[in-house]
């Protein structure tokens, strides 16, 4: 079974395990490199060369994960490291996960043992077809006085959305344009009546 560390050591020994894992192992002056765990699986050492070190196994406040690649463009998954259900170490791997326990994390909620205990044995009562036995009147009165006052908050505004609407249906319509005064059409083909008559003109003379 493979499994993966994150291993963080001073930036003096950082640079001697690289050159080892870069260069030649023959030509290296540090040949071995070793990591080993005692029983408990929590303490251990760390061996470069001739140097021991002493080691601690950790678990992380969030799931990371382990990438490799081969061109620097494509990554490939390896595993997904920590623990997030026994969290131990305090900040994560990089600097934006600093204290991570406190300032990323859900705090958690205060309950009373006690309290919890009896809404449990309320609750299986109820289930079995009983009732509850620790009930707060006081509290239940509190809770039903203030339904009560939303409901009358409810009518309230039911009814007073009805008056206004009815009172703007009885608002009187805007009152008509006055009627126009008829005015006979001036007729097209009249013809005045001419004030001459040619008989009594023919007469008199």
């Amino acid at each position: 079974m493979e499994e993966q560390f994150v291993l963080r050591v001073p930036p003096s020994v950082a640079e001697r395990i690289e050159s080892l894992l870069n260069e030649n192992g023959s030509s290296s002056d540090d040949k071995s490199l070793d990591l080993s765990f005692s029983e408990d699986g929590r303490n251990g050492s760390f061996v470069i060369g001739n140097d021991r070190f002493p080691a601690s196994l950790l678990d992380l406040p969030c799931i990371a994960e382990s990438y490799k690649t081969y061109d620097d463009s494509v990554l490939s998954k390896l595993q997904t490291l920590a623990k997030p259900d026994a969290v131990e170490y305090r900040h994560g791997l990089t600097p934006p996960m600093r204290d991570a326990r406190r300032r990323r994390f859900r705090r958690e909620p205060d309950l009373n043992p006690e309290l919890v205990q009896r809404v449990e044995r309320d609750l299986l009562n109820i289930m079995a077809g009983g009732t509850a036995e620790n009930i707060d009147i006081l509290g239940m009165s509190t809770v039903f006085l203030y339904a009560l006052i939303l409901d009358a908050r409810a009518l309230h505004v039911e009814v007073d959305g009805d008056e206004n609407a009815r009172s703007k249906s009885k608002k009187a319509a805007p009152p008509a344009p006055p009627p126009k005064p008829d005015v006979p059409a001036a007729r097209a083909n009249a013809v005045e009546p001419d004030g001459s008559d040619s008989d009594e003109s023919d007469d008199s003379v």
